[in-house]
């Protein structure tokens, strides 16, 4: 899991939405900002993509262990959002989806 020092806070993400760019692929949604600081990347999973809280937190934690990962790739300064767009259970997926994201940023 990622360490809570390179996760967004509440405060970070209502910046985020409001005034963060956005790349769309086809599970994700990645909205960020960057600004002067460390890197900072969260997840989020609506109750669109999974009724059950469960199922949103399994998401999330996918999530999170894919981008360990790819944390040290992201630009210095970037606050950054996933958002699901669809359940995917899948790491790899996920993984590969993340890389595209990734290069599009760099």
């Amino acid at each position: 899991m990622l360490p809570k020092k390179n996760r967004i806070d509440k405060k970070t993400l209502d910046l985020v939405f409001k005034k963060g760019k956005f790349i769309v692929s086809s599970s994700l949604t990645f909205k960020f900002i960057i600004l002067n600081g460390g890197r900072k990347v969260s997840f989020v999973a609506p109750k669109s993509v999974a009724n059950l809280a469960v199922m949103r937190n399994r998401l999330r934690r996918r999530g999170y262990s894919v981008l360990e990962r790819f944390i040290e790739r992201f630009p210095a300064g970037l606050l950054g959002v996933f958002i699901f767009r669809k359940y995917q259970d899948d790491t790899l997926i996920l993984q590969n989806e993340i890389k595209n994201i990734l290069n599009k940023i760099n």
